[in-house]
């Protein structure tokens, strides 16, 4: 029987978890000219988002690839170049809605919408000859650290969140609605510091007032706990990427593993459904920069 959607992508993402990889953490290349912005592309400049963000991240540490630039086999063509012979595509899917109207028992009729979701295959743009120069173009010059730390800064001051500093722990405490974060020198890389605090700040998108998020967590290690954990990971991840910073995952969160593996074999539509949380997370962060900075993220 042929696999669903669902079941491709978390099956994808079951083997790489097992093998210990997280597919999520650091795909991305500065080799390339478009190196700098770290989220999958599209062939006309315009990000990935979602669940696609993983597997195109995934599919490029498999492969090795350093460009972020990714195509259908009609994009190639029209752009001039072509699939070389061999080559394999990459699963994308497009999630979206449609309207049936259903006549009731009462002959009254009524609009429904229904979600559904397909999927279709993307080339990196590595696979492909003869496009335009600028798709394989290499950067001039590495990106400026300190330029993206600052960037950083002004992007997790700007959301307002009660962020302490002290101790060994990095936490977001709910009752006390506040973020406790070690010293920054307590930290190896200053990359590491803000993508720990990248990981903190998803959890305080859940609290009451912002996204209300909430997935029945009871105890340490439910289902529910390492749904959250994922999406954390999952929305550090994607801050990280917007601001342009390619940290190393965190050790400790590799014991998450076993939580997720057991979440993600229970219902093959948890990484979906962990990966939009993540994004409304992400969004929801970049809605409390000020304009200027919004339109420099986008």
């Amino acid at each position: 029987m042929k696999q669903d959607v669902y079941e491709r992508v978390t099956n994808a993402i079951l083997a790489d978890l097992e093998k210990g990889v997280r597919p999520w953490f650091k795909p991305w290349n500065a080799e390339h000219a478009a190196g700098r912005i770290t989220r999958p592309l599209r062939a006309n400049g315009q990000s990935y988002r979602g669940i696609n963000v993983l597997m195109l991240w995934g599919a490029a540490c498999e492969r090795g690839y350093a460009a972020p630039i990714w195509m259908t086999y009609k994009q190639a063509q029209e752009l001039g170049g072509h699939v070389r012979k061999g080559e394999k595509g990459n699963l994308v899917v497009y999630a979206n809605t449609i309207t049936k109207t259903e006549t009731d028992e009462s002959g009254a009729e009524q609009e429904r919408d229904i979600p559904f979701m397909k999927g279709y295959t993307v080339f990196n743009v590595e696979q492909v000859e003869g496009l335009p120069a600028h798709f394989y173009a290499l950067a001039e010059r590495p990106a400026d650290p300190v330029a993206r730390i600052e960037a950083a800064e002004r992007f997790f001051a700007a959301t307002g969140a009660d962020i302490r500093h002290g101790g060994n722990q990095a936490f977001y405490s709910p009752a006390e609605d506040r973020i406790q974060m070690p010293p920054f020198e307590a930290f190896r890389e200053a990359e590491a510091y803000y993508a720990t605090l990248a990981h903190e700040m998803t959890h305080w998108t859940k609290g009451k007032g912002r996204l209300d998020r909430d997935f029945g967590r009871k105890r340490f290690g439910d289902a529910g706990y390492a749904m959250e954990e994922l999406v954390a990971e999952l929305g550090a991840a994607f801050v990280c990427a917007d601001l342009a910073i390619s940290p190393e995952p965190r050790a400790e969160h590799a014991a998450y593993i076993d939580h997720w593996l057991k979440v993600l074999k229970t219902d093959k539509r948890a990484i979906f459904s962990a990966a939009a949380h993540a994004q409304r997370a992400a969004d929801y962060l970049g809605g409390l920069q000020p304009v200027e900075e919004q339109e420099v993220t986008a």
